[in-house]
């Protein structure tokens, strides 16, 4: 009985990682397949109003993604998150690889609902389906733009550095020996963390900062009419890089703050905030 249950839990687990990045992923692809091929923003595509919407999106998607799945499996949503607590935080190392293929199948599912909605607008605006269109699912070095000479390499630098970023602040946001918000609104600063790195971090590989993000809805075009999926539009194989830049990356923001903050604080958990202490008589 007792392995039923703990098998049980597992399925849950699971089940609570696939959705939430689904999730996410709906919020996230949606909302740049409205902005390259639907064209309902006022602002003209390319312009600062598309920009921030993308943002804005996918922030409230990482937001509404840990609400759905925070009870049952922690929200990883994010396979950078998973290997990060493995190494740093106690996560059990049997169910790293479960919670990857549940993510990365709850971004697959989520990316071809994406591209089965925008069937028609995605074929006018490009009838190839070539790169043009290709940075709605994943993410290319300077958002496929051709004239901004960010390679491979530079990508790869960019993804490091945005996903330390991501681990850090959630390390530091969901420490409760730390000053954790309060009223459950970890979710929400976590979300408004994920527009930031998209505001400031967005153009020289997309801040994808979540492997499972990247190639579940990459292999979702792959298989729906996007031959050239694997690779950017250098023809260069591109697909590893938003896999193992935010592994590296998850690994050196955790690294980061334990060592400069998490060793540092007490070891017993503070007042919640806003309690006074009541000096006894």
């Amino acid at each position: 009985m007792a392995e039923r249950l703990k098998r049980l839990g597992l399925i849950g687990e699971l089940s609570a990682e696939f959705v939430g990045t689904m999730v996410l992923i709906l919020f996230g692809c949606g909302v740049v397949a409205q902005v390259v091929a639907g064209g309902a923003l006022t602002t003209p595509p390319g312009g600062l109003g598309d920009h921030d919407s993308i943002a804005w999106a996918w922030g409230i998607g990482v937001t509404m993604g840990i609400y759905v799945a925070a009870r049952l499996s922690g929200a990883h949503l994010n396979p950078a998150v998973t290997v990060a607590l493995a190494t740093f935080k106690g996560f059990p190392w049997i169910k790293v690889a479960p919670y990857v293929v549940a993510q990365t199948l709850g971004a697959f599912v989520a990316a071809l609902l994406v591209r089965w909605n925008y069937t028609e607008a995605l074929a006018k605006a490009d009838p190839g389906h070539t790169i043009k269109t290709q940075f709605v699912f994943s993410t290319l070095p300077a958002n496929g733009n051709p004239n901004l000479p960010v390679h491979e390499w530079g990508a790869f630098r960019d993804q490091v550095i945005g996903t330390a970023i991501l681990l850090l602040l959630i390390l530091a946001i969901t420490d409760m020996l730390n000053q954790p918000p309060g009223a459950n609104m970890g979710p929400f600063i976590i979300g408004l963390v994920v527009v930031g790195i998209g505001m400031a971090f967005g153009t020289d590989a997309g801040y994808a900062i979540n492997p499972a993000r990247d190639f579940g809805p990459r292999l979702a075009s792959f298989f729906t009419g996007y031959g050239e999926a694997w690779r950017d539009q250098y023809g260069n194989l591109y697909y590893w890089v938003p896999i193992a830049g935010p592994l590296i990356g998850g690994l050196v923001g955790a690294g980061l703050y334990k060592a400069f903050i998490g060793r540092f604080l007490p070891t017993a958990e503070p007042e919640p905030t806003g309690t006074v202490a009541v000096p006894e008589d």
